[in-house]
Formats: C-alpha cells, structure tokens, sequence
C-alpha cells in the first residue's frame, strides 16, 4: 500500500488507507512519525499531557457525560522546521487505567494506538469526518495563516471491535494537504 508523500513543494499527501498500519515502522511513536520518515520527511512534535475534561462535542463522541475525566494530548507536529498540523487527542478514564503509558510524553514504539492494543483495546475501526472550519486566533498564528483562514480538521474517533470509544483526536492541517481515502468495493 502507498505510504503518504511530500512533494517537492512540501505538500504533504496523506494517506488514510496505510497511517495506522505502519505507524511503529522503524521505531516511530505514532502514525505521523512512521509516515513522514517514510516520505523522507524529518518529523518531530511538541506534546503536552494534562488531564481535565474534553469540550462538550468531544465528550458525546466518547459516550461520556460532559465532566468525565480525560487524558488530553496536546501535539505541535512538524516537517523539519515546518508545522504542519496541530494535534488534540482525548483519552477516557477507563483507557488510561488499563494503558497508563498514554498519558506518559513517550508513548513508545507505535503510539497510544499501540498501548491502547497492548491493553486489550486495539481499534477495529475508525471514522474520520473532515471539515472546513475558519482557523481561530491562536490556530492562525501557529500555522502561519490569517485568523479565519479556513483549514481542513478531521475529527478521528478510533472504536474497539466491541464498539467502545478509545480514542477521539482533532487534527486542524495548515496549508497543503491533501487526504486521500480508498473505500473497498464488495
């Protein structure tokens, strides 16, 4: 299956058909990490752990009430110099105790994803929506973009093959991404 690509003009093509699978290749700590080296890329991310409560929309996709307790991951993703994208992950409380290694900084080879099936959690599937939304004051000075600019977010929520939600991550993408999604014809 086709790894993701950067272009020569740092567009970065990212492919939703191999992320999850290659994501501990050669070591990487995540998705991101395995695709980006894998495309001859130099990433690297600033994280930030804390723990609190998701926004309300976050909670209702984790099955949750509004103030259950999360872990957050705060993520600054680059290309080299370059940010690219920033990153919010939100954990559940029952996650946490069984992996507590997700709400550590060095999640280990694989990422959450992969703590997540050391502890009888792996996701069986996932669904991504991918929205437009006008980049907010501080997403803006991040990513290099005027504050409205609208950016492309994909709001990822990853289920076990029981259904649970482990995982629910918004991504907001700066400029020159493109996503590229195969769905299997039976």
């Amino acid at each position: 299956m086709t790894s993701n690509t950067i272009g020569t003009d740092g567009t970065i093509t990212r492919d939703a058909r191999s992320r999850y699978r290659q994501r501990g290749e050669e070591g990487a700590h995540g998705a991101f990490e395995a695709e980006t080296k894998l495309a001859g890329g130099a990433p690297r991310a600033e994280v930030e752990v804390r723990r609190g409560v998701a926004p309300a929309d976050v909670a209702a996709l984790l099955g949750g009430d509004a103030g259950a307790e999360v872990v957050t991951r705060q993520r600054r993703m680059y290309n080299g110099e370059r940010l690219v994208q920033l990153a919010d992950t939100y954990v559940p409380a029952f996650v946490v105790e069984a992996a507590p290694q997700v709400a550590q900084m060095d999640t280990g080879t694989g990422g959450i994803i992969s703590r997540m099936a050391d502890a009888g959690m792996a996701q069986a599937s996932v669904v991504e929506d991918v929205t437009q939304a006008p980049a907010t004051a501080e997403q803006a000075a991040a990513l290099g973009v005027e504050a409205g600019e609208l950016l492309l977010n994909i709001t990822h929520t990853g289920m076990t093959e029981d259904g649970r939600v482990v995982e629910v991550t918004r991504h907001v993408l700066g400029r020159g991404w493109t996503l590229r999604y195969g769905v299997p014809l039976d």
